[in-house]
């Protein structure tokens, strides 16, 4: 490593950024099977920096996880991310109530986690995650299962804590920070 390469700050170095997690399931939010994935991102994104000030589970209802999102949002969260809610099953609406709420998609994010996940598993194709901004707010879908979820997350950490800071009004010079 070059000694400016050893100075340079890591993306996820440092962050002091809020997070929410949101588990979407309706058989958690009855009580009927413990959430393990929430805890899970909440644990990781912690130990990347980031502040979770929040975590909640929600049925698989799109008004439901549209709300979720919107109060998170408006209480200036900068990361959300949700987990649950993104295969194929007919209540699986997670990536619609996201696309609902959002003003402007980030399809990098989904695409990026299910190439990672592919090296990993045949069926990461099937994942339906989406992401978007809604003001100030970055919100990421993740799988329903504690380790695909932390996968995901874990493959786009990077990238998303840079995207942070150009949205929360960082420099936005992406050019120059690659010297």
């Amino acid at each position: 490593m070059s000694h400016s390469e050893t100075n340079k700050p890591q993306v996820t170095e440092g962050e002091s950024y809020t997070a929410a997690v949101i588990t979407v399931s309706d058989r958690c939010s009855r009580g009927e099977r413990e959430d393990a994935s929430g805890p899970a991102l909440a644990e990781l994104l912690g130990e990347k920096g980031y502040r979770v000030v929040s975590t909640s589970v929600v049925p698989d209802e799109r008004p439901q996880i549209e709300a979720a999102i919107r109060e998170a949002a408006a209480a200036d969260v900068a990361l959300v991310v949700t987990t649950g809610g993104t295969g194929f099953s007919p209540r699986d609406v997670t990536p619609e109530a996201t696309a609902a709420v959002c003003e402007r998609m980030a399809p990098g994010i989904p695409e990026a986690m299910r190439t990672a996940s592919m090296a990993i598993t045949p069926h990461a194709c099937l994942s339906r995650e989406a992401a978007g901004i809604l003001g100030g707010t970055l919100v990421v879908n993740l799988p329903g299962s504690p380790k695909a979820a932390c996968e995901n997350i874990s493959a786009v950490i990077g990238p998303i804590a840079h995207g942070l800071r150009i949205l929360r009004g960082g420099p936005a010079d992406c050019a120059a920070e690659r010297r």
